[in-house]
């Protein structure tokens, strides 16, 4: 049914738990996972519309470090469930642009997201990030949230 699979994640509880059943959903159908972890500046940026782009230069590096290991914990749960899984990271003011444009550039033929992730250290809620992807993929999004006081907590254990 799908080939490859794109799942961002923050490393917040809702994308756990959107990588979990994205981990699930490309073990059912043998699809290619594609975990993806964009390094956002805004917390350094003041909300991106009270700094400049060069007060985060500094924190790129430190931010991609980041993102590396958040998509690297995804590829472990993946491959401890027995799903080949490719990491992506990448540096944007726009986690929406980002996330649609590795879906394009890996091939991928589903985008997988969590609806209220957090962006970075300023604890902003993501559902923006989720609405513009909705708005503007041409692959098809598949958001998801627990239902009403269900546990976000991974159903793969951390340390797989």
């Amino acid at each position: 049914m799908y080939k490859r699979i794109l799942v961002p994640t923050d490393g917040s509880a809702i994308t756990t738990y959107a990588a979990d059943a994205a981990i699930q959903l490309a073990r059912g159908c043998g699809s290619e996972l594609i975990a993806l972890s964009v390094a956002y500046p805004g917390a350094y940026l003041g909300g991106v519309q009270g700094g400049l782009v060069s007060e985060a230069a500094p924190h790129a590096e430190l931010l991609l470090k980041q993102a590396d290991a958040l998509a690297d914990r995804v590829a472990r749960r993946a491959h401890a469930a027995g799903v080949a899984c490719t990491t992506a990271t990448t540096y944007s003011l726009s986690p929406g642009d980002a996330i649609i444009e590795a879906a394009a550039e890996h091939g991928c033929d589903l985008i997988v997201m969590g609806s209220h992730g957090l962006r970075g250290m300023s604890h902003q809620p993501a559902g923006s990030v989720t609405q513009h992807v909705l708005a503007y993929s041409a692959v098809p999004v598949m958001v998801l949230r627990p239902a009403r006081g269900a546990s976000t907590e991974p159903g793969i254990p951390e340390g797989a």
